[in-house]
């Protein structure tokens, strides 16, 4: 639905805007468990590959930006321990409810939610030593001002980690992934959440997102580098890495 346009225009990113937020808020109390079911619970694996990529500090703070149900997130509180800490923002209060009452039922001292943009996020520059996005990059108005925003508040020397659903490369699993993504998995979202639209919506955002190498563009044309990208599962999902450089022209 929503192809790449232009980023001066102002109308269609708040549309999309408001599209999404109306989509993830309806699907919030299905969505952690629709996302195992139609990824063959191999959303997990690729959550935990991701958070495996990062060695933190005694005392690390890292932002999850788009934290929605905070799978994540918790991860990331996991891997950095109790001495650090994790911040999780998401802009939809109904999924931000959903990784609340996780968050309180595992017990978890070194994780805070907080409602805010990818676009604008509240936090000084320079404040974690690491930041993530996990399946939600596709999903925001301006894909390289959240970029921005999160390579600014990413120390000089941390890391940024982007997981995103990506296209196959081999082209007769790409044909049979297609298939399932545009036929099997809508249906079977629907049926479940009785919401057609949302599930609808996943393929075409997979299908019209930037390549890799678009990507890694976007990431160095903001200020990262030493992009390393790490595809899983014959290609469906891929890890994106990249290190924050010192101030330069970017």
């Amino acid at each position: 639905m929503f192809a790449h346009r232009a980023v001066g225009d102002k109308s269609w990113m708040a549309s999309k805007e408001r599209y999404i937020q109306k989509i993830f808020s309806s699907i919030a109390d299905n969505y952690d468990f629709l996302s195992s079911l139609l990824s063959f619970n191999r959303d997990k694996y690729w959550r935990e590959f991701a958070v495996s990529k990062i060695e933190p500090e005694a005392g690390e703070q890292a932002l999850d930006v788009a934290t929605g149900t905070g799978a994540l997130a918790l991860g990331l509180a996991e891997r950095i321990g109790r001495e650090g800490k994790v911040v999780g923002v998401d802009f939809s209060r109904e999924m931000l409810g959903r990784a609340q009452s996780k968050l309180a039922k595992r017990r978890y001292h070194n994780l805070e939610l907080i409602c805010a943009k990818a676009e604008v996020l509240p936090f000084p520059d320079d404040t974690f030593g690491y930041v993530s996005i996990g399946f939600a990059l596709r999903d925001v108005a301006k894909v390289e001002q959240t970029l921005r925003e999160m390579t600014r508040v990413l120390k000089v020397g941390g890391e940024l980690l982007c997981l995103e659903f990506s296209q196959p490369q081999h082209r007769t699993f790409r044909r049979i992934y297609y298939f399932y993504i545009f036929h099997i998995l809508p249906f079977l979202g629907w049926v479940i959440s009785r919401n057609k639209e949302a599930y609808a919506y996943l393929p075409k955002s997979i299908v019209e997102f930037f390549s890799s190498l678009e990507l890694k563009q976007i990431m160095e044309k903001v200020g990262l580098e030493n992009i390393v990208a790490y595809p899983l599962t014959c290609g469906i999902a891929t890890v994106h890495v990249a290190v924050k450089k010192a101030a330069s022209n970017y």
